[in-house]
């Protein structure tokens, strides 16, 4: 029994990986320009806050004592720092679950009939076979995360994996038994 042995090319790995830049190109300049934006407006509050909590004066509190209000100016600085960390994990979780979202909707649009089309022209037999074996189901139309997964196959060796359950089948699979046919009696 001869089966093929012949794997995904360079030339598709690099096929879906351009034609994945060029569908969610757009998302990740929005992504890129929304954190870049986000940044640049934290690090100019940040300083503002840091400012803020270094021109205080703890002098109305004169009543603590003098010994806490050494200890509140030598503390100070620590405890804006700690609040500027803390909003900046926060605003990273906020980032990041943006950016996890904008993720989640592209995965889940569909890639057109021409991308599609020339992807069915262009990728090789075992790549097609990945492709085929990625889009699970078909009553939904293929999907960037497809595409996604379909390259991420690839670059693992789902290919041969493929053909190596259809070695395995054919090893383990019952014998076929052939009925000799029934003989008729004449009638009489």
């Amino acid at each position: 029994m001869k089966t093929n042995t012949q794997q995904p090319t360079r030339q598709d790995a690099a096929l879906l990986r351009n034609t994945l830049l060029k569908l969610t190109a757009t998302q990740k300049i929005l992504c890129a320009v929304v954190i870049v934006l986000v940044a640049l407006i934290w690090y100019k509050l940040l300083n503002r806050l840091v400012a803020f909590g270094r021109d205080i004066d703890y002098g109305g509190l004169h009543t603590l004592g003098v010994q806490t209000i050494a200890l509140l100016k030598q503390y100070n600085p620590f405890f804006w720092w700690a609040v500027v960390a803390l909003c900046t994990l926060i605003i990273a979780y906020f980032l990041y679950g943006f950016v996890q979202g904008t993720q989640r909707r592209v995965r889940m649009k569909q890639v057109s009939e021409e991308t599609v089309a020339m992807l069915a022209q262009q990728l090789s037999a075992p790549a097609l076979e990945v492709l085929r074996w990625v889009w699970a189901d078909r009553r939904n139309p293929i999907t960037v995360g497809d595409l996604q997964q379909t390259s991420h196959e690839i670059n693992h060796g789902r290919a041969a994996k493929i053909t190596l359950v259809r070695r395995h089948a054919a090893l383990i699979a019952p014998p076929v038994v052939v009925a000799p046919p029934e003989k008729t009696l004449p009638e009489t």
